[in-house]
């Protein structure tokens, strides 16, 4: 079957099924299969696809008929200005997490040499692409995931930074290795019992290790608030994402470990999302 049928006919049913991006996810599926740019598509609209490869297509096109995130059906996805490799082991980068990354730059301009930790490192999406950004900074990623681990050093390597940086494979409360200039996390933050109301590609494919903040959301929040007081240098600073009705609660728990509030960032939705902090 030639590749303009096979795409209309994939693309009626992931509409179907209610995947609203139903022609770009086809496209970007098709282009998966035949190791090609879209623009390839056009082009080449009656070329005729062989049995495996229909077979493969078909395959995909199922498997996001499901539900299941087409970065985990292609194996990537960009974050910032770079493209990450990703698997069902790590939460996918959002772009609002990229903001994680704005404020660490806007506020490590005039800034040489710092060390960085990341608490609950992933795919290494942030602490890797602010090492990318800044050749003389160092960094540490920790993750209780081996799968998050291994992920993270793949990412490394295919962006050249590997020998700035360091993972273990450790919770952070167990965690006691070095003084950190600047610490960064994206912890787990929706509540337990609403994980169930998300969206199917996450409540169903994405590890819930990576989203589960326990039973009132913010109990990772907290884990990583009350050892980064311990972790971090004296005005350092501690970048966190949290949950867009977080703010109140969070803001009281850095006070509480010393933490000065520098500001709060809302995301592309006006949200709250970001906070950035210093330890006095």
């Amino acid at each position: 079957m030639e590749i303009y049928r096979l795409i209309k006919k994939a693309s009626e049913k992931l509409k179907k099924n209610k995947i609203s991006s139903y022609q770009l996810d086809t496209e970007i599926l098709m282009s998966k299969v035949l190791n090609k740019k879209r623009e390839y598509l056009i082009s080449n609209q009656k070329e005729k696809l062989d049995f495996s490869k229909q077979k493969y297509f078909k395959k995909l096109i199922f498997e996001r008929s499901m539900g299941k995130p087409l970065s985990y059906l292609t194996g990537k996805k960009a974050f910032w200005k770079y493209e990450f490799f990703v698997n069902k082991q790590a939460l996918i980068p959002r772009p609002d997490t990229e903001l994680i990354v704005e404020k660490v730059l806007n506020c490590s301009k005039k800034k040489t040499k710092l060390n960085i930790l990341e608490i609950g490192v992933g795919s290494g999406c942030i602490l890797l692409s602010i090492l990318k950004e800044r050749k003389d900074f160092n960094g540490v990623g920790i993750d209780i995931s081996k799968g998050c681990i291994d992920l993270s050093k793949i990412n490394s390597r295919k962006l050249g930074i590997y020998n700035r940086v360091k993972f273990f494979k450790s919770d952070v409360d167990n965690f006691t290795n070095g003084k950190y200039d600047l610490i960064v996390s994206n912890p787990p933050y929706i509540k337990k019992l609403d994980i169930k109301y998300l969206e199917k590609d996450i409540a169903c494919f994405e590890p819930k290790i990576a989203i589960d903040g326990g039973l009132d959301g913010i109990s990772e929040i907290r884990k990583v608030i009350n050892n980064s007081s311990d972790l971090i240098k004296l005005n350092g600073k501690l970048i966190l994402e949290i949950a867009f009705n977080q703010k109140i609660e969070v803001l009281k728990m850095l006070k509480c470990k010393g933490f000065y509030i520098n500001n709060v960032f809302k995301d592309y939705a006006r949200n709250d999302r970001c906070i950035v902090s210093t330890k006095i």
